[in-house]
């Protein structure tokens, strides 16, 4: 395996962070904790709208978002900035930090390309663990609703797949990639394998994510061991 060159060094920068909150005094107490642990906080805002303008302005590597906003759902959010077409040239992760732990909240998050889902009464370390993680390319989740979401993919992965068409050609590095990501590796993980930065993994899940019209890393692991990328004999 080879070292990391200096590009990669050069991506090891930290991560640059918008959180997304409608509680001022929640917002600037997280935004600071993030800070103070060597995040990069670029942005703040407490509404939908004010979301979407400050994501654009700042190109943030991860959202921090709070579903319940004055003007809307932090769904909207996720959509506005994940889905194809959308203006603010996002191509980052959204971690949902919510109250509500309910089922139906997690579940349609996830569903429209949140990358993790904590509930807000989560310790600050755990929050700022969470964060750096999310980034780094991993699907993270509060323990009570991991199983939750992972028993939602399983069940969705022995769903018949709906008919396709032919599969966009993924690059020999991308299809490593996806098999990684099949087993259960995260981007870090991954990178070890690969020998390369976890922002170059995370720049081929990105990738991967677009040609095959996915929104996020729970779909994209759904596709792959649907389609059979976690097979052990595969290289």
């Amino acid at each position: 395996m080879g070292s990391g060159s200096s590009v990669d060094h050069a991506a090891e920068r930290p991560p640059r962070v918008v959180v997304v909150d409608d509680h001022p005094l929640w917002r600037d107490a997280l935004s600071r904790d993030l800070d103070a642990a060597g995040l990069q906080v670029v942005g703040t805002a407490g509404s939908v709208a004010q979301a979407l303008r400050v994501v654009a302005a700042t190109r943030p590597d991860i959202v921090v978002l709070d579903l319940s906003l004055p003007d809307g759902s932090g769904v909207e959010v996720i959509r506005g900035l994940l889905t194809s077409g959308g203006s603010t040239g996002f191509s980052g992760s959204v971690l949902v930090v919510s109250a509500s732990g309910e089922q139906a909240d997690v579940l349609t998050a996830v569903k429209s390309g949140a990358s993790g889902y904590l509930v807000k009464s989560a310790r600050p370390e755990e929050l700022i663990d969470a964060v750096r993680r999310t980034a780094a390319g991993e699907a993270v989740f509060s323990a009570g609703l991991a199983a939750l979401v992972l028993g939602e993919m399983s069940r969705a992965a022995r769903e018949p797949a709906p008919a396709r068409h032919a599969s966009p050609r993924l690059t020999a590095r991308e299809l490593e990639v996806l098999r990684l990501v099949a087993k259960g590796l995260t981007a870090r993980d991954a990178a070890d394998r690969l020998g390369v930065s976890p922002r170059t993994v995370q720049n081929h899940v990105h990738n991967v994510l677009g040609k095959l019209q996915l929104r996020n890393r729970v779909e994209l692991a759904r596709y792959a061991v649907r389609e059979g990328y976690d097979d052990p004999t595969s290289t």
